[in-house]
């Protein structure tokens, strides 16, 4: 039988559009070796690694008449080279400059003729660093059968031995339209109902699939349906984004989080607050004490059907979570989320994160954006996410990863986006914003650090 999209798979292809590509990425800069780290290099790592991820060979093939979902084909003209490309800036490059580049790179939609991910080597960097771009579609990770790929071609160390497969890889002859529409019409006598769910899922009513499947993969807990206010955060998104980061340590996290109680988890989110509120004033924005923001807070929970051993499963609980930028006072915001995420229940523990298999951060962070997508636009006013990772060094071949930055896609009618990764005693904060809507995003970032440092002042007193 084919391997056949899931409902919610096939939505993510059916929903996107030039405004609003329906991939994650993420950035990773690394400190080059004396050795090197060429293009040609990270191409043979990859190569290595593309048998663990089967689904990086694949294309989407749809089925003529929209009798049945696409399904996932070995690509015949599958070139390693066309997915893995290589980029410059102009030496010394900055940071203003590799993060204009990535705006750039994340707002084009992917090849749906293609399988469905690139990455980029950025060389020119300042500091002997180069950079990796990673972009994967949505429909593709579902924490099952396809992890995201930054996931496995990291290392504890810069030695790890890869061994070439048992045999080189032949693609799988590619079904011909009769083929696709005879597998479409067995599985249909089955369930005769599906034809017609199919065929008005890829035409008119895909929103509603992605809705209706929903329940099995994201909940709200806590607040009520309710639609939210008008604002800044809710305007119409176009073609072009920017990209800022805000980086901070681990450790001012930890002492906050000692000195007023919660979870880490609690403190980022409150930092997030402050500096949402500092960037609503910063617009001349009418902010009062009743003034709230709602994230929908993706958190992974345990997987208890033991499908997979050792993989993480498509559980992904997604909260609605009212941000409290109308309190002035730090510690008082801090409290109200820890309020608010002890309602929830919280996620899993950094510590069952962490051991979890490669490196989890790129696969949850998609993850969250697949549970983010299936929410009505209305009720939230922007994403964040927020994945532990590892507390040690990792490598990409010789290379020594320093840093690695989220990059979430962003929704119609939603211009901002936060991801949040920690990694070898940094947070780091990746913040994509629409380039009309959110042409002051450096300022969010700004105001992410500004607002820690206001937060640690209410424990160093």
């Amino acid at each position: 039988m084919p391997d056949r999209l899931s409902a919610l798979d096939a939505s993510f292809l059916y929903l996107e559009d030039q405004a609003t590509p329906m991939h994650v990425g993420g950035v990773a800069v690394f400190h080059k070796p004396r050795s090197g780290f060429s293009y040609a290099e990270l191409v043979s790592l990859i190569e290595h690694r593309l048998p663990l991820v089967p689904r990086y060979r694949q294309k989407v093939v749809s089925v003529p008449g929209h009798l049945a979902r696409p399904v996932w084909v070995d690509d015949p003209d599958f070139d390693v080279a066309y997915h893995v490309r290589r980029s410059a800036l102009p030496q010394p490059g900055s940071d203003e400059q590799l993060f204009d580049l990535v705006g750039r790179l994340m707002a084009r939609p992917l090849d749906q003729n293609r399988p469905l991910w690139e990455t980029y080597l950025i060389e020119g960097l300042a500091g002997g660093h180069v950079a990796l771009v990673t972009k994967t579609h949505q429909a593709m990770v579902d924490g099952v059968r396809t992890i995201d790929f930054a996931q496995i071609i990291l290392d504890p160390s810069p030695h790890a031995a890869d061994q070439p497969p048992d045999e080189p890889w032949l693609a799988r002859r590619m079904p011909g339209p009769t083929r696709l529409i005879m597998d479409a019409v067995a599985e249909t006598v089955q369930r005769p109902r599906e034809i017609v769910e199919n065929v008005r899922s890829a035409v008119t009513d895909v929103v509603a699939t992605s809705q209706k499947v929903a329940g099995a993969v994201v909940s709200a807990v806590g607040i009520a349906a309710r639609p939210t206010s008008a604002g800044p955060l809710n305007a119409p998104v176009g073609k072009a984004r920017l990209f800022a980061v805000a980086r901070t340590r681990l450790d001012d996290l930890r002492s906050v989080r000692a000195g007023h109680g919660g979870t880490v988890h609690d403190v980022i989110l409150a930092v997030i607050s402050g500096a949402l509120r500092a960037w609503l004033l910063s617009r001349g924005e009418q902010v009062t004490s009743s003034t709230r923001v709602r994230a929908l807070v993706p958190l992974a929970v345990h997987d208890d059907d033991g499908t997979v051993p050792g993989m993480l499963g498509n559980k992904v609980s997604a909260h609605l979570v009212d941000l409290p930028v109308g309190e002035p006072n730090p510690f008082v915001r801090l409290h109200h989320v820890s309020h608010a995420m002890r309602a929830h229940g919280g996620g899993m523990a950094a510590r069952a994160l962490l051991g979890v298999g490669g490196f989890a951060p790129p696969t949850l962070h998609s993850l969250g954006a697949r549970a983010a997508a299936a929410f009505s636009q209305r009720i939230f006013n922007l994403v964040v996410t927020n994945v532990p990772g590892p507390q040690f060094p990792l490598y990409a071949g010789p290379a020594r990863m320093t840093e690695m930055f989220p990059v979430m896609p962003l929704g119609k009618n939603h211009p901002l986006a936060i991801g949040v990764t920690s990694y070898d005693g940094g947070v780091y904060f990746g913040i994509t914003g629409d380039r009309s809507a959110m042409a002051d995003v450096d300022v969010m970032a700004r105001m992410v650090e500004e607002s820690l440092e206001e937060l640690l002042t209410t424990v160093r007193a």
